[in-house]
């Protein structure tokens, strides 16, 4: 069993910055898929980022590339997620999720995760 716990979320402006960071406890991510989630008021929640754990091949939602990067820290057991340039529209809940061996395919689908954490408020004011 792996249990998440996401951090970093705040207020912060237009063109501003985050980190997020997801750590895992219990088990260590090892040949697990993370990837991070997010979803607005109203709205399905939807694929930002993700990264192998074992080669550290990196996936982003075209909306986030190039101002979003995700890595990970094999010494922490934990990714994190730097985000760049903030706008309105990245405002949501950031969620990190975790599942082992995942095909390409499945890395976006939200379904195809079976560990979550709770969750983090990103608030970005214009």
């Amino acid at each position: 069993q792996v249990q998440l716990v996401e951090s970093g979320g705040g207020l912060v402006q237009t063109g501003g910055s985050l980190r997020l960071s997801c750590a895992a406890s219990g088990r260590t991510f090892g040949s697990a898929t993370v990837g991070w989630f997010r979803q607005a008021p109203g709205k399905e929640r939807e694929f930002v980022a993700a990264i192998s754990w074992s080669s550290g091949r990196t996936y982003y939602a075209d909306s986030v590339k190039g101002r979003f990067t995700i890595a990970r820290d094999n010494a922490k057991n934990t990714v994190y997620l730097q985000m760049n340039s903030l706008k309105p529209e990245d405002t949501a809940v950031y969620y990190c999720a975790a599942d082992r061996n995942l095909p390409r395919a499945a890395i976006t689908t939200t379904a195809r995760y079976d560990y979550w954490g709770q969750g983090t408020q990103v608030t970005v004011s214009s």
